[in-house]
């Protein structure tokens, strides 16, 4: 099973970040169109589009906590290049801040706007309950039917869960759903029952410990693409037990073919320069989003992420 990978050539760069996202738009137009191309049929079968990026908190896109809302955009315009489809981002609100918040801080209206996207809020959605067999028990998980009745690309950005493992597209799934199940077998059901067409990877800016400008895209079946990334965050896949069991005896099979030939990217050592590290404390700021908080008010200078208020 193949997943396919394109490096960003971004020699403009300042610190690993370029705040104008114009500019990123370009930069990733030719990597967007090399990634997507080998599933074209797949995202042209349906009238219905959902892209799930991985927006589970308003960290600034250059820690590379959250998804960087130009790779979005970039797929968005590649996706009107091939299909007439109705094409939504979605995220959920849940129990720490709202979607509609989130989306509006990392700048989701902007380009909802400019590439004709509707914004979904999936905690408004109908909900549908689907049982679905992972190993030799039945997990019953509600997943909202935006999700089942459209064709899904989850666009996760590459980091480590709180746990350790990689978050991914399978985990971004299984936070859109409920069950009674824990995580790991809520997260293999949801995305049994979605069924998503592929994840998009965001690489460009990576966080294991420290942001790192990567500077890649993957793009393949998901729980494949999520493999690739727990290789590059070198997490075992054999103790990620939601991984294990969805890849099953397909890990040795995975292989990851390169798109690009002016942008080439060196797994090997890009797994070498990604640090060791967790994900940044919740009871204080990290200084990687106290940095991109310094940039991000230098550029738009009229918004202070939820993260760094103060408790009232």
């Amino acid at each position: 099973m193949s997943v396919h990978v394109a490096g960003v050539d971004a020699p403009e760069r300042r610190g690993g970040w370029t705040p104008d996202i114009d500019r990123r738009l370009v930069t990733l137009a030719s990597p967007t169109r090399g990634v997507l191309e080998p599933y074209v049929d797949s995202l042209t079968a349906s009238d219905r589009l959902t892209l799930v990026p991985d927006t589970h908190y308003p960290f600034h896109p250059s820690t590379g906590m959250v998804t960087d809302p130009a790779v979005v955009g970039s797929i968005a315009r590649q996706l009107a290049d091939w299909t007439d489809a109705d094409v939504a981002v979605a995220g959920a609100t849940d129990d720490r801040i709202a979607f509609d918040r989130t989306a509006d801080y990392l700048g989701y209206p902007g380009i909802a706007e400019r590439f004709d996207l509707e914004l979904v809020d999936l905690a408004d959605d109908d909900r549908q309950n689907v049982v679905v067999p992972v190993d030799d028990e039945q997990v019953s998980v509600t997943v909202p039917d935006r999700l089942l009745e459209s064709t899904v690309v989850v666009v996760p950005t590459l980091r480590p869960t709180e746990d350790g493992p990689v978050a991914g597209g399978t985990r971004t799934l299984g936070r859109l759903a409920t069950s009674v199940a824990g995580a790991d077998e809520t997260a293999i059901a949801t995305t049994r029952a979605v069924d998503p067409a592929l994840s998009v990877l965001d690489a460009t800016t990576v966080y294991s410990g420290d942001p790192v400008a990567a500077d890649a895209l993957f793009a393949g079946p998901t729980p494949q693409v999520d493999a690739v990334g727990s290789s590059l965050l070198e997490r075992s896949i054999e103790l990620d037990p939601a991984l294990r069991r969805l890849l099953d005896e397909d890990i040795s099979s995975i292989t990851v073919e390169s798109v690009t030939d002016d942008a080439t990217v060196d797994l090997a050592s890009l797994r070498r320069r990604l640090p060791d590290g967790e994900l940044p404390p919740r009871d204080e700021t990290h200084p990687a989003v106290t940095a991109a908080y310094r940039l991000y008010a230098a550029v738009a200078g009229d918004a202070v992420p939820p993260q760094l208020e103060q408790p009232r």
